[in-house]
């Protein structure tokens, strides 16, 4: 896909397009919210309508803004002290700005590597979306995608 079809541009010249995609982890495990928590399980039969699909709306090549309902909450990058996580913010995908410094926060970097992605943080680089082994646990960050207690390579697909 070539750059200029992705491009937003902030003069209003063509608004910012958001789009839909399936996301599972490499053990199959997809998306759904539980108590306004993003957490990642297995579902079967009619609790596959549960799955949260994923918004995007693409800011550069290879950075986009994450989020789900709709884009009517955003993943977000928290810093809390010395601690980060992922948090979900009701904030309207489409009203995000990637030359605004406080957005950044919801800006996450997808590399590709074969089938899979991952998504690292703009705002804390170093750190990806991650999901635990263990079933129905929050989606969450690592700093240590290498490590075989997280999960930080999807398939994303999009939504037909």
């Amino acid at each position: 896909m070539e750059t200029h079809e992705t491009a937003c541009y902030p003069l209003g010249k063509r608004p910012c397009e958001m789009q839909a995609f399936r996301i599972w982890d490499v053990n199959q495990k997809t998306f759904y919210l539980r108590n306004n928590q993003l957490v990642a399980g297995y579902l079967q039969g009619p609790n596959t309508k549960l799955e949260e699909k994923i918004d995007v709306v693409p800011i550069e090549p290879h950075a986009m803004f994450l989020g789900i309902h709709g884009g009517k909450l955003c993943l977000a990058c928290v810093k809390s002290g010395d601690e980060i996580k992922l948090g979900l913010e009701p904030v309207n995908i489409t009203d995000l700005n990637s030359s605004k410094e406080e957005d950044k926060r919801f800006a996450f970097i997808r590399s590709d590597s074969g089938p899979t992605t991952s998504f690292e943080s703009a705002a804390c680089p170093g750190w990806f979306l991650c999901t635990a082994l263990e079933t129905d646990q929050p989606v969450g960050l690592t700093n240590t995608p290498q490590d075989a207690v997280q999960v930080t390579k999807f398939y994303f697909q999009q939504d037909q």
